[in-house]
């Protein structure tokens, strides 16, 4: 099918919008009163990039796809429309929703700036279950949260079919729509089943978003939710605080502590690991080093992966481990880290997760260390499924553009754009990722790519065997070991032909050989073997250039090195008595949602309590204008933020 036409790039937003908005005497009745919630619920001025256009468009009872990065404002976009459309006696917006600990987080904030909002799920029990849905039956709910399997239910659809009687269903949400497509990094079979509710309720209004989706997901959301009529938005996908570093593992543990110690001392962040054993020991080798952290995967108990992820969320400094099920829609925005200690799939989950750090718009880093271990393993998974060929093609396409990006020696950000569809003009650099900053030699490894399908064809030739990479680069090198006389492999003729060429160098050579699909990884050891295309290759019709390897340099950032939670620097410059002042409001902050039983964060962002140690407001009205606080916080709070100006002040 073709692909919907899309409204152009806009630039990516913050939580916190700040750009211009239709608000104008001529703008529609639904823009201005989306700005009029925008402001009055949740004390922003005006909204950002495209964000008013898809709020303006979704009030006013169209369809959308809505496609914007991690951190970009999505919530917005139909939390504003659902409160607009309540208002206006259409009803209760349903929000789909995987993730208990995003709908515990979305409620909480809702509620904390007066709107009425709950969430269906198993941590309910039946009279809280029963509760929920008489709320939901009265009318009086904005927004309701629940996973796609319950709303699919036979009870759910009940409550709908009821709701859509009397004309009280507004608007469906569906969010992490990505999870519809085959194709993705992250599919749920459970989301195949909501094109029942563009057949069950087709005058209901819906808005599908997510924050990654290349062309063939895009399709996929399209086709499999019926939303060929839908208007699609999609903002640029660029993320300019975060830093990104792709290393090659030379000892990936070192290579770790040395970068959270040099960049990251006492911030909070994530480590992804492939598997739940790594995750393990990650976080207890972490915690033996002296950084405070916990594991986090799918076969801790339930209690103990709830216990973690809340720790994560409300505390300053931890560090979490974990497998690919953790970190999709969690909202804390000051993680300042996200480090990958094996490879993942492709580039939409690397965007995916990287995607968890910076939501604030303050700097951040996303590194990464791989190695041809990596490569080997995801090509087997890739080939040893049991996917049809067409999907297998498809990812093993995917994992190709990852290690091209992991091997780039041009900027990397312009890469990862490109693979979303998003240009930059020809030599663009941004000037913010590892290559950029500091430019790698190159090296033509054409010939060498040779010299190593040689040598694994001479294996075969010799005995009939196959080994693995550390060995082949042995012979290459030329070096004797017990593995090589055994096997009479220093008498092959490609014995010692690569002794120029650097073990770090051919572990390069390689790792490209398997991620093109010219070497084939076999059996339980990963043992080398040529492939069909290792022709062309050998016949020198495939150029390969390739970085030179290089240890990256200790890297100084003054302020950012040995910083601890105490001395959390503001989002913005501050003098001395307004850095004294924003540590007060974040210990404030901190007792306030300890006692509310909430991250910090969705009391008050830190933007908002360092423009309160900026501006010092000493009346309610001052601190009205003060982006962040909307009406009901500015009543439950607005005295208490004020008795905190005044004896910081004074002292």
């Amino acid at each position: 099918m073709t692909e919907m036409t899309c409204v152009g790039q806009g630039r990516p937003g913050a939580d916190a919008p700040g750009a211009a908005a239709p608000g104008s005497a001529q703008a529609p009745a639904s823009a201005t009163s989306a700005l009029r919630v925008l402001r009055d619920v949740f004390g922003y001025p005006a909204f950002r990039g495209l964000q008013g256009d898809v709020v303006e468009h979704v009030a006013g009872g169209g369809d959308a796809l809505v496609l914007m990065p991690t951190g970009g404002g999505k919530s917005l976009c139909y939390q504003v429309p659902a409160i607009v459309r309540h208002r206006a006696g259409q009803g209760v917006t349903v929000v789909v929703s995987p993730l208990i600990a995003l709908m515990h987080d979305q409620v909480g904030a809702l509620e904390e700036a007066g709107v009425h909002a709950a969430f269906l799920n198993s941590t309910l029990d039946g009279d809280g279950a029963r509760q929920i849905e008489r709320e939901l039956l009265s009318g009086r709910l904005v927004l309701l949260y629940a996973a796609p399997e319950r709303i699919l239910t036979p009870r759910f659809l009940a409550m709908m079919d009821s709701l859509h009687e009397r004309g009280r269903l507004a608007l469906f949400a569906i969010d992490e729509a990505h999870c519809v497509s085959q194709w993705g990094h992250d599919f749920r079979a459970e989301y195949l089943g909501l094109s029942a509710l563009h057949e069950r309720y087709p005058g209901v209004p819906r808005v599908a978003l997510t924050a990654t989706a290349d062309a063939h997901t895009r399709r996929d959301i399209v086709e499999r939710l019926a939303l060929a009529q839908a208007r699609c938005f999609v903002s640029s996908f660029d993320r300019p605080n975060i830093r990104y570093t792709i290393v090659e593992k030379d000892s990936a543990r070192t290579q770790l502590l040395r970068f959270l110690r040099d960049e990251h001392e006492g911030e909070a962040g994530i480590v992804y690991c492939q598997s739940r054993r790594k995750v393990e020991e990650t976080a207890q080798w972490l915690s033996d080093e002296g950084i405070p952290a916990l594991p986090y995967h799918a076969g801790l108990e339930a209690d103990t992966r709830r216990r973690h992820q809340d720790r994560f969320l409300r505390e300053d400094g931890l560090v979490i481990a974990a497998t690919i099920a953790f970190g999709m829609g969690i909202d804390k925005p000051d993680v300042r880290f996200v480090a990958h200690l094996d490879l993942p799939k492709n580039i939409e989950a690397y965007y995916q997760e990287t995607g968890r750090a910076g939501r604030d718009g303050q700097d951040a880093d996303a590194w990464m260390a791989y190695g041809l271990s990596d490569v080997v393993n995801q090509r087997r998974m890739i080939d040893e499924g049991e996917a049809d060929e067409d999907f297998k093609r498809l990812q093993r396409g995917k994992l190709e553009a990852l290690l091209a990006l992991a091997e780039a020696h041009d900027c990397r950000r312009v890469r990862l754009l490109a693979y979303f569809g998003e240009t930059r003009p020809a030599g663009w650099r941004c000037g913010h990722c590892d290559n950029c900053l500091q430019p790698p030699a190159t090296w033509d490894a054409t010939e060498a790519a040779r010299k190593a399908l040689s040598c694994v064809y001479r294996f075969q030739q010799h005995g009939g065997l196959s080994f693995g990479a550390g060995h082949l680069v042995d012979v290459l090198r030329g070096k004797s070991t017990d593995k090589t006389r055994q096997h009479g492999h220093e008498r092959l003729s490609t014995f010692g032909i690569g002794a120029d060429v650097s073990e770090a160098q051919w572990r390069g050579v390689l790792r490209q050989l398997v991620a093109l699909g010219h070497l084939r990884a076999e059996g339980e050891y990963g043992t080398l073997a040529l492939a069909p295309s290792a022709r062309e290759v050998l016949r020198g019709g495939v150029q390969l250039l390739l970085r030179e390897p290089a240890l990256p340099p200790r890297r100084e950032r003054g302020a950012r090195v040995a910083r601890g939670a105490a001395a959390k620097p503001p989002p913005l410059p501050l003098d001395a008595a307004g850095q004294s002042l924003f540590d007060a409001l974040r210990a404030w902050r901190a007792e306030v949602a300890r006692a509310h039983g909430l991250p910090a964060y969705v009391i008050f962002h830190d933007a908002t309590l360092a423009e309160v140690a900026r501006e010092r407001p000493d009346t309610l009205d001052a601190l009205a204008g003060i982006s962040g606080i909307g009406a009901k916080k500015l009543e439950a709070y607005g005295q208490e933020i004020l008795r905190v100006v005044g004896a910081t002040v004074q002292d």
